[in-house]
């Protein structure tokens, strides 16, 4: 699926230019850049913005309906809203009838609603994301499109009067933490408050939680995959209060780990959260909760988080409750939960463990809700670009059981053990035979997420085995394969398909894992504050490639290479250092959207 900026018949015209200027158009918006060289525009986060503007739309059609006003978006038929079973064929839907909002008074695409919710985007940068929000999303009393940039707060306001929304967008320049702890008033608090930094959002969190209104939505992009990945599980802990670990789960672990850093800080001021939607996808990570305040409800705060136990051999993991919640009537009991839940060495392979977390264990996602936005993007599939994988994702994301943390890998298990791997469809059907729950991630293509204990995996994986040997006099007796084959297995599997097993998005052949359309579709590099961009990243990596390898014995050839010195101001050796003063000086980078 190939998808870029999508041209906009609304857009004004380009005959307002100034001389340089060009445009780029994404959904409704047309965002001015003062000059062509320095556009610096990632269609990747079409995807985030699209699914970003459907989420806020459904908030805002909940949230107005209860103050009587009805939602109108352009182009939106009658909605279906979509309920996947496992168990049925088809899918289930419920048509939800505008009959059920008569009377309420309505309120469109671009209109200022008086009762409507008060947005800020906290690092506008271009002020795209605030220029779509103004207009695609109704319901909407004013958006505030912040950046510590002149420059950048300069431009949004430029992209707001040629965008004819400056009724509802007002430009800010201010330090978003700032600007976020001085709404901290109830009276001043956002409804929507969005962060979408270059790279980590935890400078931010601790003020956002407290500037978003009782039941306000907070929604926050992750870009420093690297760390929440287990690359760096010191620095995950300095920003998030969690041990990222590598494991095949990393990027579910990496949902779990902001949403374990959200609720943490929200309940230092008596608040806690209810996650909406998580997903990860292309290089970031994305969260949609909304905020709560109650003191009774923030005491379940430690039994919704877990450690995670991790066997280095294997890949079997177990999780521990951070405490333990009993239900005593009408009162609740709240005491220290008691583990760990293995032994020193796995009971499987018998290597060592290594310990990650906290993470957040309950639910991902709330799936009534994005039932809702499915329907409503379902409903109307030109309003959005990427309207196919919006669409596949959030069927993915109805699918997955909720009550599940983590999942294991087809490929890894059946790697584990040396064998040739079985088909999805059969491994899924033999957890279905043994009478357990199974789905997909959609974080994850080749994800098995069971609540079959480790103990059946291992047995599926031995019957298996045992159907397509492995030889094993070429396995080492120190090595797991070994000592998982060494165990006979106490299930026998049953691998013969099940209809139940192929779920319904494979069937209706939906965009579930979206292939990248070109070369570099990822993140781009940072943008210069003085103007134009800094090296492609393209251009970075065939400068840097094997430096470390292969060394430079021309010392021409080290003018290519920034002096480090230099940009830390203690070069002394000026024109005569071997290295290059001109790339990329310190202190000029900002992000731009």
């Amino acid at each position: 699926l190939f998808y870029f900026t999508s041209f906009c018949q609304d857009a004004p015209p380009e005959a307002a230019l100034m001389p340089g200027e060009t445009v780029v158009r994404e959904g409704r918006a047309a965002i001015l850049f003062p000059n062509a060289n320095e556009v610096f525009y990632n269609p990747v986060q079409e995807f985030n913005r699209d699914l970003t503007c459907a989420v806020i739309t459904e908030f805002a059609r909940e949230t107005l309906a209860q103050k009587g006003v009805r939602v109108v978006v352009p182009g939106e038929r009658e909605r279906v809203v979509v309920c996947v079973s496992e168990n049925k064929e088809s899918t289930d839907g419920q048509v939800v009838k505008d009959e059920e909002e008569d009377g309420l008074a309505s309120i469109s695409v671009g209109e200022q609603c008086q009762q409507g919710l008060r947005i800020l985007e906290g690092l506008a940068a271009s002020g795209l994301r605030s220029v779509r929000f103004a207009l695609e999303v109704p319901g909407i009393r004013s958006i505030t499109a912040n950046d510590f940039s002149a420059r950048a707060a300069s431009l949004i306001a430029r992209n707001a009067n040629f965008n004819k929304v400056s009724h509802l967008l007002q430009a800010s320049q201010r330090d978003a933490s700032m600007l976020m702890y001085e709404s901290r008033g109830r009276k001043e608090r956002y409804d929507v408050i969005d962060l979408d930094p270059y790279g980590s959002p935890s400078p931010f969190l601790d003020a956002a939680v407290q500037a978003v209104g009782d039941g306000g939505l907070l929604c926050i992009t992750c870009t420093d995959m690297a760390v929440m990945a287990g690359n760096s599980g010191e620095t995950c802990y300095s920003k998030y209060g969690s041990v990222s670990i590598k494991a095949k789960f990393c990027h579910e672990m990496a949902l779990r780990i902001i949403l374990h850093s959200l609720d943490q800080r929200a309940a230092v001021y008596q608040r806690y959260i209810e996650p909406l939607l998580s997903v990860s996808v292309d290089f970031y990570i994305r969260v949609f909760i909304k905020v709560h305040t109650g003191q009774a409800t923030v005491k379940n705060s430690a039994s919704k988080q877990a450690l995670v136990y991790n066997c280095i051999g294997c890949g079997t993991f177990h999780l521990q409750r951070m405490g333990k919640r009993t239900n005593q009537g009408k009162s609740m009991k709240y005491s220290a939960a008691t583990g760990p839940p293995v032994q020193e060495n796995c009971q499987h392979c018998g290597q060592k463990h290594q310990l990650g977390g906290p993470i957040w264990a309950e639910q991902l996602h709330d799936v009534p809700f994005v039932q809702k936005v499915l329907s409503a993007v379902s409903s109307n599939p030109t309003r959005f670009g990427t309207s196919k994988r919006i669409e596949g994702v959030l069927s993915m994301v109805t699918e997955e059981l909720q009550d599940v943390p983590l999942y294991y890998t087809l490929d890894h298990l059946s790697s584990t053990v040396h064998c040739n791997t079985p088909s999805m469809l059969q491994f899924r059907s033999a957890l279905l035979h043994a009478g357990h729950r199974v789905s997909l991630s959609h974080a994850c293509k080749n994800a098995v997420k069971t609540d079959a204990p480790s103990r059946v995996m291992w047995d599926l994986v031995r019957c298996w085995e045992k159907i397509n040997p492995v030889k094993r006099e070429r396995l080492s007796e120190t090595s797991p394969a070994f000592h998982i084959l060494s165990t006979e297995p106490l299930l026998q599997a049953c691998f013969d398909l099940r209809e139940d097993a192929n779920p319904q998005s494979r069937r209706r052949h939906l965009t579930r894992f979206q292939e990248n359309p070109q070369a570099n579709w990822g993140p781009k590099a940072r943008a210069k504050a003085g103007g134009g961009l800094s090296s492609g990243l393209e251009d970075r990596r065939k400068r840097f490639q094997n430096k470390r390898k292969l060394q430079i014995t021309d010392s021409a050839q080290l003018k290519n290479f920034p002096c480090k010195k230099f940009r830390k101001g203690t070069c002394t050796h000026g024109e005569e250092c071997c290295f290059s003063h001109e790339l990329e000086q310190p202190g000029t980078e900002e992000k731009v959207d």
